[in-house]
């Protein structure tokens, strides 16, 4: 019989016996994540808005939107490895207050050079918050539920994404895109409270028999090197392809003439897409393992955006972008599952943080290459061409990953030491 502050679970070879509080704790995280994720997405619900208030150009535009991935980039680095050290739950409250403070105050912003400031820094939060609470949750949870759960958390990502297309379709319209931003309070006065409460003050120490200094200096050393520029650049790659689409997707459906509402449930049916592709996906790593399952999703992706240059009935386009949405971020679920299962504890935090935050390089790039791509007037098929490339090359690169560094099971075995 099981104490009331425990849930339990049962998978072959015993029985798993998981505390309540880690399961509320595990949640706490992922709905953090989803407000992440509609932060990401919002702003590509507005271009339009702001392009019409301030008059940028869609350069301009691309630029704004690349501070906030400038943003990620430094909190994915420095907030992985301050995790490691300070402890999951200060790193990741402290991510959640940055976040929603400079988001909110991007709804009062008088002019495109302040808001690019208040996203550059309400980056800085959304790019640490996503490593910390994968790291934390993969602690609270064991070792065979680590790719499922990671994959889990990043379903909050889409599932955020969902809700700012879903928000913006009657608020846009009716108030203007600022109140999209003062949204971004909520997660400050109901989560957070919510998190000092239940998230653990220290995760369960686990030992490694090779513990060493840890940090980028284990991380980059001789036995992690090549695997940890692998992940990164993989990284790269499909974040490029999955924030190029969040960013740029309304505004390339109505530059093919659709307008801001019917724009919009293209960017709805890319996020339900994603959503469906974290459980899919995550099923899949579960079944065949992380990196061939993800090696398909990033296949299936390029694939269907290329299809797009066949000019494809509505219908098509529709499935298409579910399909996009299945495979980018899907990918990109399975790659935070195979490092955080890859790497041992005491690393994990700063390999998280070094791969998704090298990572934002495509994060970053994806809007300011889009935005030139249109500026040009080489329209949306350019853009297209772009993300189905970048997907076609995740899946190449994780082919190598896959044959050079096989799995056991549903996650990457230790590396050998060279």
């Amino acid at each position: 019989m099981h104490s009331p502050n425990e849930a339990s679970s049962t998978r072959a070879g015993g029985n798993i016996t998981l505390p309540r509080a880690h399961v509320i704790a595990v949640i706490v995280c992922w709905l953090f994540v989803v407000f992440d994720g509609y932060d990401l997405i919002v702003y590509g619900n507005v271009i339009s808005s702001l392009q019409d208030e301030w008059g940028i150009s869609s350069s301009t535009a691309g630029t704004l939107g690349s501070l906030a991935f400038v943003g990620m980039m430094i909190g994915a680095v420095l907030a992985g490895r301050l995790s490691d050290g300070i402890g999951r739950k200060n790193a990741v409250i402290g991510c959640v207050v940055v976040l929603s403070v400079f988001t909110a105050l991007c709804a009062a912003a008088p002019g495109p050079v302040i808001f690019g400031l208040l996203r550059l820094i309400a980056g800085i939060g959304l790019g640490g918050l996503v490593p910390t609470s994968n790291a934390l949750a993969a602690e609270l949870v064991p070792d065979k539920w680590r790719a499922a759960v990671a994959t889990m958390m990043m379903s909050g990502v889409p599932i955020g994404g969902s809700i700012a297309a879903l928000v913006g379709i009657p608020v846009i319209p009716n108030w203007g895109w600022r109140p999209m931003f003062a949204f971004a309070l909520i997660p400050l006065v109901v989560l957070v409270p919510l998190a000092i409460k239940v998230l653990p003050k220290h995760a369960a120490a686990r030992t490694h028999p090779d513990r060493s200094e840890g940090g980028f200096k284990e991380l980059l050393g001789s036995r992690f090197r090549t695997i940890s520029i692998m992940f990164a650049a993989v990284t790269v790659v499909t974040l490029l392809a999955w924030y190029g689409l969040g960013t740029w997707l309304p505004k390339l459906m109505q530059g093919e003439g659709t307008d801001l509402g019917s724009a919009l449930t293209f960017s709805l049916a890319l996020n339900l897409g994603a959503v469906a592709g974290s459980f899919v996906t995550a099923w899949g790593g579960v079944r065949w393992g992380s990196v061939p399952t993800s090696i398909i999703a990033a296949l299936i992706a390029g694939v269907a955006l290329l299809a797009l240059l066949l000019d494809p009935p509505v219908a098509a386009v529709y499935l298409i972008f579910v399909l996009a949405g299945v495979g980018t971020h899907g990918t990109q679920a399975l790659i935070i599952a195979a490092v955080a299962s890859y790497y041992p504890d005491h690393l994990r935090g700063t390999a998280l943080g070094w791969a998704l935050g090298v990572g934002r390089i495509g994060a970053v790039a994806a809007p300011q290459i889009g935005g030139w791509l249109l500026a040009a007037g080489l329209g949306a098929n350019s853009n297209f061409v772009l993300f189905g490339i970048s997907a076609l090359i995740s899946s190449l690169l994780l082919t190598v990953v896959w044959k050079k560094f096989p799995a056991r099971h549903d996650s990457l075995r230790p590396i050998p030491t060279p």
